[in-house]
């Protein structure tokens, strides 16, 4: 092994460790709020956060473009050595980010009116869902604030403090969840509560680690406000804007479809999907380590280490994946039991739970690609594929299931989806290195 390939896997691992440390907590939350309303009398509460979130993916991962725009963009600021723009870039992107913040506040009855429209669920269950987001969506100037604090720190290769404000942040949420919902029993509505106060703490800390970061460039309106700059940024959020729409309407679908076939195939799909949320954010955490790394590279034009660190994060994510398959196939009635004591559910979790293994081996390679994409910027790649994904692969399936009432077929669809990702993506690497003069 040269030498090159080894100070190239420390420097991966080294931003990879903490980020997947980090990222594993956020679902490991989710878990512990679905084992908490899971274990509660009335499945609708679970059933209707289920729901409740749908919303939010679309409320505040819309706006994913605040953290992953961010990463990209700093990481090839800090790989150019330019000091001035790597803070330029954090102030562009929170003033975006508070300014997204108040018209999510100002349209919150009408985002949460328009959102039950559209989804699907029994009356008890969009109650629950409805006080789920009521409580929630006052987190949102943390929420998206956080999102351009951590994509700086992810950029700038300092993942260990990303990982302290991960770590902080969900383990608060834990603990008020447990408050809110099994001591005061405020079902839905203390889950929300939760949430959004666990994301205010994280504001606070990753705000006095950045100021604490180095010296910090003074704040120049007129570069902050550089009409070229902020050009460039709203085409990038374009079309990451566009992928990530795509992304949810894809998810957000498959979460209605399965309440279309029943409550009960609703809450094992939900199972299943915090479960494939565990791999999604541990294989995030090589994906982030590549956003980095792939923006430093890229702005150094260093072709050679690209192409290096990308087949290393390919290899790291599959084996993130493994794991969780190995558990889902050994023993799910035990692990779907930790998480709710209904039988039917736990039934239905179980019969389901084979077709994890295409959605996560195929997902693992389709997020990598994802931090690669967006460490270099290429936005287009990252829009057409999953726009393709979604409308080729995944719709004519997931149509058929609800026509037939069938969740085997639904599964089906998402497979085939991640599937799509992976060969359109493939493409667009062909082409990228095919531009840079090297064969991928």
């Amino acid at each position: 092994m040269t030498s090159l390939s080894i100070s190239l896997r420390r420097r991966f691992f080294r931003l990879a460790i903490p980020n997947i440390l980090s990222n594993v907590t956020v679902p490991l939350v989710g878990l512990v709020d679905t084992a908490f309303l899971g274990h509660l009398p009335n499945i609708d509460l679970l059933a209707g956060v289920a729901l409740g979130a749908v919303i939010f993916d679309y409320a505040y991962w819309t706006f994913g473009f605040l953290r992953m725009g961010t990463t990209g963009t700093t990481a090839q600021a800090v790989g150019r050595d330019d000091h001035r723009e790597i803070y330029h870039i954090l102030y562009r992107f929170l003033v975006v980010a508070v300014a997204v913040a108040v018209v999510l506040l100002l349209a919150r009855d009408l985002i949460r009116d328009v959102g039950f429209a559209m989804l699907s669920g029994s009356p008890g269950v969009e109650q629950a869902g409805a006080d789920y987001f009521n409580a929630r969506i006052w987190g949102a100037p943390a929420t998206l604030s956080n999102y351009v604090l951590l994509g700086w720190l992810l950029g700038r290769e300092r993942a260990r403090q990303a990982l302290l404000i991960m770590v902080v942040g969900n383990l608060a949420n834990v603990g008020l969840d447990y408050l809110f919902i099994v001591e005061l029993g405020r079902g839905a509505t203390g889950a929300g509560v939760a949430t959004a106060l666990s994301q205010y703490l994280m504001l606070l800390l990753a705000v006095a680690l950045v100021y604490r970061a180095g010296p910090m460039a003074p704040i120049s309106g007129a570069a902050v406000f550089d009409k070229e700059r902020m050009a460039e940024l709203f085409r990038l959020n374009r079309d990451i804007l566009v992928r990530t729409l795509a992304l949810l309407t894809t998810l957000a679908l498959f979460t209605n479809f399965s309440a279309l076939i029943s409550t009960t195939v609703l809450a094992a799909n939900a199972i299943l999907l915090r479960l494939h949320m565990v791999a999604v954010y541990l294989i995030d955490g090589a994906a982030f380590a590549t956003e980095s790394l792939a923006g430093i590279y890229y702005g150094q034009r260093d072709v050679d280490r690209l192409r290096r660190v990308l087949r290393l994060a390919m290899a790291t994510g599959l084996v993130f994946a493994v794991p969780l398959v190995v558990v889902m196939l050994l023993a799910p009635a035990t692990v779907f039991g930790i998480m709710t004591s209904h039988a039917d559910v736990i039934a239905a979790a179980v019969r389901y739970a084979p077709w994890m293994i295409p959605v996560l081996m195929f997902g693992s390679v389709a997020y990598i690609y994802d931090g690669f994409f967006i460490g270099i910027t290429e936005g287009k790649v990252l829009r057409n594929q999953m726009l393709v994904s979604a409308v080729l692969f995944f719709l004519p399936v997931a149509w058929l299931a609800v026509r037939r009432g069938d969740n085997h077929l639904l599964w089906a669809a998402l497979a085939l989806f991640m599937i799509g990702r992976v060969i359109t993506m493939r493409i667009g690497e062909r082409r990228v290195f095919g531009r840079m003069g090297i064969s991928p």
